[in-house]
C-alpha cells in the first residue's frame, strides 16, 4: 500500500464507528466512511470537530456546523495549493490520498526531460491537473461537471500556475476521447479517475464494470509514440487493484515496453497508528 504520509496541512486524526475525524488546515471535520467498521476509542476527541456531516436515510445528507467555518479555505501540499469547501455530498473537493500519485507523476515528467502532454479524464477539481502542470506538462483537463472544471481552474491559479498551458474542457469523457482520436491528437500521459456509475451531459450511461476496459482500449489511440505513463484510479467497492493492473497489461502493455502495477492508497491515522485504505490504482510507466 502507498501511504499519503507527507501532508502538513491535512491530518487524519482518528477513525471509528463509520466515521473519520480530519484536520484540513485549521478546520476539523467529521465525515462518514463505510469502511471504518471498528469502534471509537476516545469519544471526547470527536468533540473537537468544527463541522459534522450527517447522512440522511433518504440519501445525501447535510453538514452540522458546531463552530464558525469559512465557506472555503485553502490547504497546501508542498508547492501545490487547493481550495477546500464542504459540499452537500460530504466531499471537500480534494482527495488527499492522491498525493502519492501526484508525486509519482511529477517525478516522471521532470525526469523525462522533454515536452510532455497529459490528458486528465474524469478530472474533478484538478489535483492531478495542478500537479502535472506544476511539473511542466501541457495538460488537457476534462470533466462533465461545469462546477468542477471551474473549481479546477481556481486551484491552478491558486498554485500560481494560471499561465501554464492547461486546456479545460466540460464534456463527456468518452465522447471527448472519440473526437480527439478523429483530430489526430496525441498524449504522452493519460490519467483517469472513472466513477462507478454516471451519466454524461447527453444522458450517456457509464458503468465501470461494463465500460472501463473498452474505454482504456479506446484511449490507446491517443497515446504518442513514446508514452510516459497511464494511471487509473478507482474507488469502486469490490474492485481489486489487480483488475486495473490486468487491464493495463492487456492494453498498453501489448503495444509498449514498460512496467505495470496495481495497489492500494491509504492514509495513516495519527491517534491510533492504523491505516485507512482510500482506493486503488493501476499504473503503467515507460522505463
Amino acid at each position: 500500500m502507498l501511504l499519503a504520509d507527507e501532508w502538513k496541512e491535512y491530518e487524519l486524526i482518528e477513525t471509528g464507528d463509520g466515521e473519520k475525524l480530519e484536520r484540513w488546515g485549521n478546520v476539523i471535520l467529521r465525515r462518514p466512511d463505510p469502511q471504518i467498521i471498528w469502534p471509537i476509542k476516545d469519544k471526547k476527541m470527536w468533540d473537537k470537530a468544527d463541522a459534522h456531516y450527517h447522512r440522511s436515510q433518504s440519501g445525501g445528507g447535510q453538514w452540522e456546523f458546531k463552530k464558525k467555518v469559512p465557506k472555503r479555505w485553502t490547504v497546501a501540499f508542498n508547492d501545490l495549493k487547493f481550495y477546500i469547501e464542504p459540499t452537500g455530498f460530504k466531499h471537500t473537493g480534494l482527495f488527499p490520498e492522491q498525493s502519492v500519485n501526484w508525486k509519482w507523476m511529477i517525478n516522471s515528467i521532470q525526469k523525462a526531460n522533454r515536452p510532455i502532454k497529459v490528458l486528465n479524464l474524469f478530472a474533478y477539481t484538478g489535483g492531478a491537473t495542478v500537479a502535472t502542470a506544476y511539473a511542466g506538462a501541457e495538460v488537457c483537463h476534462v470533466d462533465a461537471a461545469k462546477g468542477m472544471v471551474s473549481w479546477a481552474k481556481e486551484n491552478l491559479a491558486l498554485s500560481g500556475l494560471a499561465d501554464r498551458p492547461v486546456r479545460f474542457i466540460t464534456d463527456d469523457c468518452m465522447k471527448f476521447v472519440q473526437r480527439e482520436i478523429r483530430r489526430g491528437k496525441k498524449y504522452d500521459g493519460i490519467i483517469m479517475d472513472p466513477p462507478s456509475y454516471g451519466r454524461g451531459p447527453g444522458g450517456e450511461i457509464w458503468k465501470i464494470e461494463d465500460s472501463l476496459y473498452g474505454f482504456v482500449e479506446q484511449c490507446m489511440g491517443l497515446l504518442s509514440d513514446k508514452p510516459l505513463f497511464f494511471l487509473i484510479n478507482s474507488y469502486t467497492t469490490g474492485f481489486s487493484p489487480t483488475v486495473l493492473s490486468n487491464i493495463l497489461k492487456q492494453t498498453i502493455g501489448k503495444r509498449f515496453k514498460g512496467t505495470h502495477s496495481g495497489g492500494e492508497v491509504g492514509i495513516p491515522v495519527s491517534n491510533s497508528g492504523l491505516v485507512l485504505p482510500c482506493g486503488i490504482y493501476g499504473r503503467w510507466e515507460n522505463r
